[in-house]
């Protein structure tokens, strides 16, 4: 069993940057690609931004030069370093882990956390 907890949400104008973080627990030797997720009210979740063992890393179109994914294998722990951010990146993020066609592979998700961007 795997167990994701995400932090470092809050309220930020637009414009700003926060940092978030994932902390994972579990059998943590299963997951090869680790991602970010979000989902904005109304939508459905999609993929922001996976990173894999080789810390070859994917972004979505939306967030490409702004976001930056990165992990600490050591620390089991992944982070999403968020930059210039807009009103349209207003969602709940979440963590898992990625499978190769996009797709989260665990059905049991974290708490997420809340990033609100105001204009």
């Amino acid at each position: 069993q795997v167990q994701f907890v995400e932090s470092g949400g809050g309220l930020v104008k637009g414009g700003g940057s926060l940092r978030l973080s994932c902390t994972i627990s579990g059998d943590t030797g299963r997951i090869h690609v680790a991602g970010w997720y979000r989902q904005a009210p109304g939508k459905e979740r999609e993929l922001v931004a996976n990173i894999n063992a080789a810390d070859s890393t994917y972004y979505t179109d939306s967030v490409k030069g702004r976001f930056t994914i990165s992990r600490d294998n050591a620390k089991n722990t992944v982070y999403l370093q968020m930059n210039a951010l807009t009103p349209e990146d207003t969602a709940v993020y979440y963590c898992n882990s990625v499978l190769p066609w996009g797709a989260a592979e665990y059905d049991h998700w974290g708490q997420g956390t809340q990033v609100t961007v105001s204009s």
